[in-house]
C-alpha cells in the first residue's frame, strides 16, 4: 500500500511539473517557427513549412532602433546593484532590530512586514513623479527605489535568521576587540550565507523580471530593461512579431533559469534557517 501511495504521489508531481514546465517548451517551440505557423497552430512541433531558424532570434534582437544588448545591459546592471543593495541594508536593518530590540525597533519591523501587503498600484503613480523630481530615473539610481519595495519580505528573513544566532558569539568577537562594524561583517554576515542566497534568489528572480516599475520610473528613451524591449516588439508600427518576442522571452529567461537551478538547493536551506526562533 505504502509502495501505492509513494508511486502515485510521484506520479502526481511528475504531472505537476509538466505542467510547470510546458509554457517555456510551447515559447522555446514557437520561437523556431513562423508567424503564420504559431498563430495557426501554437502547439504544433516546427516543421519544414513552418521552422525559421534563428530568424526570429536576430529580428527581435535588430529590430527598431534600439539595440537589444543595451536593454541586457541595463537589466544586468539593475538587478545586480538593486540585489545587493537589498541584501547589505536589510541584513544590516534585521541584525539591529534583534539586538536593540526596544519600541522603535518593533514598530520598524511591523512597518516593514506592512509594506508587504501594500499593492504597488497605491502607490506607482506618487512614485512615478517622486522618482522623476528626485532623479531616480536612470538605471544607476532605480536599485533606491528597489530597495524600498523588497525590504520588507528580506528584513522578515532576516530577522528570523538573527534570531537563531547566538549572542555569545557577538560577545566573543567584542572581547577580541572588534567594533560594531567589524563584528557585522566578519563574524554574523558570513554565518547568514543560507539566507543571504535565499533572499538574493528570490529578489533577483522578480527585479529581473519586472516590467511595470521600471517602465514607470525609467526614461525609456534612453533606458530599456529586457520586458520593455519586449513589448515594444508588440504592436510596433502596428503589427506584432510574435515570433520575434518568443525569442526575446527565451533569451531574457535563459539566464534566470541558469541562476535559478545553480541556486535553488540555497532556497529551502534559507528558508527553514529564516524560521528557526522566529
Amino acid at each position: 500500500m505504502r509502495k501505492i501511495r509513494s508511486h502515485l504521489t510521484s506520479l502526481f508531481f511528475a504531472v505537476i511539473s509538466i505542467i510547470y514546465v510546458s509554457p517555456i517548451f510551447i515559447v522555446l517551440m514557437n520561437s523556431f517557427k513562423r508567424r503564420t505557423a504559431i498563430s495557426s497552430e501554437p502547439f504544433k512541433l516546427p516543421n519544414a513549412e513552418s521552422f525559421i531558424s534563428l530568424g526570429n532570434y536576430i529580428t527581435g534582437m535588430t529590430f527598431g532602433n534600439y539595440p537589444f544588448y543595451k536593454s541586457v545591459l541595463y537589466s544586468f546592471i539593475i538587478t545586480i546593484a538593486s540585489a545587493l543593495l537589498i541584501l547589505i541594508c536589510t541584513s544590516m536593518c534585521a541584525w539591529f532590530i534583534v539586538r536593540v530590540d526596544n519600541k522603535i525597533c518593533k514598530i520598524f519591523y511591523y512597518l516593514c512586514i506592512f509594506s508587504m501587503i501594500v499593492p504597488f498600484q497605491m502607490v506607482m503613480y506618487t512614485l512615478s513623479k517622486t522618482a522623476d523630481s528626485l532623479s531616480l530615473n536612470t538605471p544607476f539610481t532605480i536599485p533606491i527605489i528597489y530597495l524600498g519595495f523588497g525590504a520588507g519580505l528580506a528584513v522578515f528573513m532576516f530577522v528570523g535568521f538573527v534570531k537563531s544566532i547566538p549572542l555569545s558569539m557577538e560577545e566573543s568577537a567584542s572581547i577580541d576587540g572588534c567594533g560594531p562594524m567589524r563584528t557585522f561583517f566578519e563574524v554574523i554576515l558570513p554565518i547568514m550565507k543560507p539566507t543571504l542566497i535565499s533572499v538574493g534568489i528570490l529578489q533577483i528572480m522578480w527585479i529581473w523580471n519586472d516590467y511595470l516599475l521600471p517602465y514607470l520610473v525609467l526614461d525609456i528613451k534612453k533606458y530599456r530593461t529586457i520586458p520593455i524591449h519586449i513589448q515594444y516588439l508588440n504592436g510596433s508600427y502596428g503589427q506584432t512579431d510574435i515570433g520575434a518576442i518568443m525569442a526575446l522571452i527565451v533569451l531574457s529567461i535563459i539566464p534566470i533559469i541558469i541562476f535559478y537551478f545553480t541556486s535553488q538547493k540555497y532556497i529551502i536551506k534559507g528558508i527553514i534557517a529564516g524560521s528557526v526562533k522566529g
